[in-house]
């Protein structure tokens, strides 16, 4: 067993990677994160949890986006101890490659392309800010993103602190597996079993889950 019992653990949630990694597609993006630790990380106490993450735009194949994602914030929120980190989306026009392209026809297309910019820096600042401050004793992630293996190293080697990993994808990234202490796959069970439920209630009243969700 890597740590006593009720070791003093941070949470870092990369909310993108988590949603494509092992939300998008599925009926449980009502997911509530502190429930989900629990059940992950047994003999862990989650001081704090902080959530990355940007406000997304209607698009006209789904205009509600944006209110089902500013009703799962307000979910989110309901929480004590969890802070959400609002990054920022960036688009712009880029030549890109047909994969079919047709006999005679353009090879290339132009499109937009929107990316999503902050949450990883935000992250990795984050987690180093908390790790001096001697905040945590653990810092545990919920991302499958690869950049942050420079941060971990860090933590583990200037700070002495524990590194652990919560991972969203069906398959992790070796470089990242590789730098954490601990590693844990998010399956569907937890999913299951990490609900909020519905209705809940805030400061502003009572809300139900989207129920196009």
């Amino acid at each position: 067993m890597l740590f006593p019992e009720a070791v003093r653990t941070h949470l870092y949630i990369d909310g993108f990677n988590l949603y494509y990694g092992c939300l998008k597609d599925s009926a449980f993006k009502w997911l509530n994160p502190a429930q989900m630790a629990a059940l992950l990380l047994p003999g862990h106490t989650i001081t704090a949890i902080d959530y990355f993450s940007a406000n997304v735009s209607a698009r006209p194949g789904d205009p509600d986006q944006p209110i089902r994602q500013q009703t799962y914030f307000r979910a989110l929120r309901s929480l004590p101890h969890l802070t959400i980190h609002l990054g920022y989306f960036k688009a712009h026009r880029v030549r890109m490659p047909l994969v079919n392209p047709p006999p005679g026809g353009p090879g290339m297309v132009l499109v937009w392309r929107t990316d999503e910019k902050g949450s990883d820096v935000n992250l990795a600042t984050q987690m180093l800010v908390d790790g001096f401050d001697y905040a945590y004793e653990c810092a545990v992630l919920v991302t499958n993103d690869s950049d942050l293996q420079g941060p971990i190293r860090a933590v583990q080697q200037k700070l002495g602190r524990k590194v652990g990993l919560l991972n969203p994808q069906q398959r992790p990234g070796r470089a990242l597996h590789g730098a954490v202490d601990f590693y844990k796959k998010i399956r569907e069970g937890v999913l299951i079993a990490s609900q909020f439920p519905t209705p809940l209630s805030d400061a502003n009243g009572s809300f139900h889950k989207p129920p196009t969700w």
